[in-house]
């Protein structure tokens, strides 16, 4: 407001010569006003565009010129053409040390630019320089740029000076600074929420100004979270009472009302605070009784405080004293002669009709004489009044005035809002079949093409399913009912495409259901739909579905089917048609004659629209047909997921239960082969095992050679015919270190038995992957038969994830061996899944590390330090042998320790540094300190 103030002054300062304004500027001014068309007013303001950058390519510009220009770039922009040829000068000016050049340049750059605009960059600076100004106008004209241009980015530029200002000892200033902290909450409110209690704070200001400015900040906090602000209510009621008592001074009088905007935006916070709170409300009683009482309504600033008084005793619990007050007021208004009063006495006798419904039975005249009004605003919140009104003893009047103004007037958003709100009374209210049928009839007929198909569906199904009750002839009656209007509404010359289809269905269904009717008439009825609307292919596909429905009940009866000529021609037509849709249809209805009626009452059965279908999504009929196949030797199925290599850990549980995967990464161990009968069989044909020497007593020496030669026959995978499922290499965490079984005598770990007997057990992932959960669709409550929208349900699937097995069990030595061996280890069985993330590595490492895996479960040791050691090989054998010995103790001490120190596989970097380590420290691990060079390993 202050801003267009501005501007008027300057405009008018201009007209009449003020602060030196050119002939050039007033002449302009003059020709605009004396436009004879927009034609002509663009030809002037294109000129002065032309002139101005000319102007402004001039060097050294008087500040005076400068001015000047600037004003006249603010008058083009206002009659909306480009002006940004000029914005560079409007910001330049801002940075100028005059007073009236700096509000000039700021009142430009205001109405120029956008919070998004490149040029605010370069009035940052300046904003936060003249925020710390001596000059309280200056400090004003920066926080009024404030509010316009800063935008989130840069609010933390210019946030503490801003807070600063909240002290300032001028009211002006700390108005301003409140407003401005406005804007920010709104932009960005995290970079404020720090100083809510500023609000609080100004809210106690001596100053009314800044005290009203403080509610707008604090009703929009009240609004988002209101039991936080419980407290302030007194504090409200308080400041109100104060208002109303005159205490304020005369200059916030409005038509001698005192501070009557400050009394609105009260109320409006008191109707928040006193929701649902009866505490609270009874705090507001007398103050609102009070604005009643003292309330001019012989002024429009009056009655408007006596509106917002009625719509905060709507939202409180109000007393009933309140409520006869509130209905005094709503009298008043609606015995006005203004309509602007009318109106107001219309939405409030709306809202209270929700608390007091016999408030509006005390004023039906008025609500008549508001219907014969020739305002249409009016006219249309009476009938929303009219809606929230209607009873099941006064449906038939309401709904019949709204059909008589939805016919009469020609806006489409209303006429459609007015037609849904007709079925959804009719629905709920109707007082007898035959008026529902009329009134649907009605709606359809004048705004059928403005309807949504969900309303053309609804009345469908409820005439298929009747009213909910189990009087199956007041529903059998019902359809008679439809059959025999729309065969009536059928001769009319123009009918809306969906009322067509909603007649061809109803006649399909329920035509012949009777016997009142022939098959040979209905038929007869439907080809004329079809033939009238040749043009529209979903209502002849309608029809033709309504021919096979009356054909098929009339073969399954045992009747004769007579087709009639002009339905062969229709059929014929429809066989060549370009529609594939119609095309089908045809051939469909083409086909069901030929079937015998045990056929055709299968396929549609008779009154069957509404039976739920029941069809089986894993097609289990067909298990016979598969299992024969397979056991003939066919191939099993494999899905598109099992074939991608993505398979689901669900899987793992059940075979039952898909889930449909994602297309985003996947983060699943790999799968774990399935232990079967064939494993231990496979495992001895693939890989050629030598004798197990490595199966000896733990003291026996084992030379470097020998494990060299060991691991390259027990490595060598034969891969012919094997399904490759190559994964990470798992290793047992130190966490499940606990849960591992004991070692064994020779220092290995046991391995799970492969043979027969444990084709029982199935691998388990590390952890579920859970299907997205499906959250219901949310539909919109259109007005509609039933008055409501049906929400789809969808069930989530649950998986719990089951305990992890333990790695390694008691191995059953063979029985040709006296000593207890371990069977040969399983180089196929990959270790239990990890819930670590897979990243990608080269296969050959890969392998490689698959390689060192085994031959740790084989009972082998770390040897990488022996490996990659400078020494002898002799001496490095004593070492190995002495390191064995001492491993193998300490495993039978300790087997969990001992576990968690192997079971990470071999690091050569890690054994190289171990292993110079030893060798500076000049330890002989064969005869000096072992026990050391164990420490230094592990």
């Amino acid at each position: 407001m202050e801003q267009l103030k501005t501007i008027g002054r300057e405009l008018a300062m201009g007209s009449q010569g003020g602060f030196g304004q050119s002939k050039e500027f007033l002449d302009l001014v003059k020709s605009i006003g004396e436009a004879r068309s927009k034609a002509e007013e663009d030809r002037i303001v294109l000129s002065e565009i032309d002139i101005l950058k000319r102007k402004l390519l001039e060097p050294d510009i008087p500040k005076r010129k400068m001015k000047e220009y600037i004003i006249r770039l603010v008058y083009i922009e206002m009659l909306g053409h480009d002006a940004s040829f000029g914005y560079i000068h409007a910001v330049k000016m801002t940075h100028d040390d005059n007073l009236l050049l700096k509000r000039t340049g700021y009142l430009a750059v205001t109405l120029f630019l956008n919070e998004d605009h490149d040029l605010i960059i370069l009035i940052v600076n300046t904003i936060q320089k003249d925020l710390r100004s001596d000059n309280y106008l200056v400090v004003c004209a920066a926080l009024n740029a404030i509010c316009r241009l800063i935008n989130e980015e840069t609010i933390p530029a210019v946030l503490p000076q801003v807070v600063d200002l909240l002290n300032h000892h001028k009211e002006a200033v700390r108005k301003k600074a409140i407003m401005a902290l406005h804007r920010f909450h709104r932009k960005s409110p995290s970079s404020v929420s720090h100083l809510i209690s500023n609000f609080r704070k100004r809210l106690c200001d001596n100053d009314p100004g800044v005290m009203g400015a403080t509610l707008c900040p604090l009703f929009d906090l009240i609004t988002e979270d209101v039991a936080s602000y419980k407290d302030l209510v007194s504090s409200f009621v308080s400041i109100l009472k104060q208002v109303t008592e005159r205490r304020l001074p005369k200059s916030y009088d409005y038509h001698q009302m005192p501070a009557p905007f400050i009394q609105i935006k009260l109320l409006k916070i008191m109707a928040l605070l006193g929701s649902g709170d009866k505490s609270a409300s009874e705090i507001m009683y007398m103050v609102l009784g009070d604005l009643f009482k003292k309330c001019d309504s012989s002024t429009n600033i009056g009655n408007a405080i006596l509106y917002e008084c009625i719509r905060s005793i709507s939202c409180i619990i109000p007393s009933p004293k309140l409520l006869e007050a509130a209905a005094d007021a709503i009298s008043k208004f609606l015995k006005s002669d203004s309509h602007n009063l009318k109106y107001m006495g219309i939405d409030g006798l709306g809202r209270l009709i929700k608390i007091s419904p016999d408030i509006a039975e005390q004023h039906q005249l008025a609500v008549i004489d508001c219907l014969e009004d020739p305002d249409d605003t009016l006219k249309r919140k009476t009938f929303e009044l009219l809606y929230k009104m209607t009873k099941s003893s006064n449906v038939e009047v309401i709904v019949d005035r709204m059909i008589d103004y939805m016919i009469s007037i020609n806006d489409n958003h209303y006429k459609t809002e007015i037609a849904s709100r007709c079925v959804e009374l009719a629905e709920q209210f109707a007082p007898s079949n035959q008026w529902f049928i009329q009134i649907m009839n009605k709606v359809f007929e004048h705004a059928g093409d403005l309807v949504n198909i969900k309303v053309a569906h609804n009345l469908m199904r409820l005439i298929a399913e009747g009213f909910g009750e189990d009087d199956d002839d007041a529903d059998s009656k019902l359809r008679l009912s439809a059959v025999e209007s729309y065969l009536q509404i059928m001769s009319e010359p123009k009918l809306p495409s969906l009322f067509l289809q909603v007649i061809s269905w109803v006649l399909g269904e329920y035509g012949t259901a009777d016997g009142k009717y022939s098959a040979s008439y209905i038929s007869g009825k439907l080809c004329d739909v079809a033939d009238a609307y040749s043009s529209d292919e979903t209502v002849k596909g309608y029809a033709v579905s309504a021919l096979m429905k009356i054909y098929a009940f009339e073969i399954a009866s045992g009747r004769k089917v007579d087709v009639l000529p002009e339905c062969q021609s229709l059929i014929e037509e429809l066989l060549a048609s370009h529609s594939t849709d119609l095309q089908q249809r045809a051939y469909e209805l083409q086909a069901l004659l030929a079937l015998d009626a045990r056929a055709v009452e299968s396929i549609l059965p008779l009154d069957a629209s509404c039976e739920d279908i029941e069809f089986d999504k894993d097609l289990s009929f067909l298990n016979g047909y598969i299992q024969q196949a397979i056991e003939s030797g066919a191939q099993p199925y494999i899905s598109e997921r099992e074939r991608s290599g993505m398979l689901e850990t669900t899987d793992y549980h059940s075979q039952d239960h898909h889930e449909v995967p994602s297309h985003a990464l996947r983060f699943e161990a790999y799968e774990r082969p399935k232990p079967s009968s064939l494993r231990t069989q496979a495992s001895t044909e693939l890989v050629p095992l030598p004798e197990p020497s490595y199966y000896s007593e733990a003291h026996q020496p084992i030379s470097t050679s020998s494990v060299s030669e060991r691991e390259s026959s027990e490595i060598k995978l034969r891969l012919d015919g094997v399904k490759q499922k190559w994964g990470r290499p798992s290793y047992q965490s130190s966490t499940s270190a606990s849960s591992t079984p004991p070692q064994a005598a020779n220092g290995t770990s046991s391995h799970p038995d492969v043979g027969v007997g444990s084709s029982s057990l199935k691998p388990r992932s590390s952890y579920e992957s859970k299907k997205p959960e499906i959250y219901p669709e949310k539909q919109r409550l259109a007005a509609s038969l039933f008055g409501g929208s049906s929400s789809s349900r969808s069930d989530r699937k649950s998986s719990s994830g089951g305990h992890k097995p333990a790695k390694g069990t008691a191995s059953k030595p063979p029985k040709e061996n006296p000593i207890p061996v371990q069977p040969p280890p399983d180089l196929l069985d990959f270790g239990e899944p990890t819930a670590t993330s897979v990243t990608a590595t080269d296969p050959f490492k890969e392998l490689e590390g698959l390689m060192d895996s085994s031959s740790q479960d084989g009972g082998s040791t770390d040897v990488m330090g022996v490996l990659y050691s400078d020494a002898a090989p002799v001496t490095t054998t004593t070492s190995v042998d002495s390191l064995l010995s001492e491993l193998s103790d300490s495993s039978k001490g300790n087997p969990g320790t001992y576990q968690s120190q192997t079971s990470k596989g071999p690091n050569s970097q890690e054994a190289l540094e171990k292993d110079a380590l030893v060798r500076q420290m000049g330890v002989n691990p064969t005869s000096q300190n072992p026990t050391l060079f164990k420490d230094l390993l592990g």
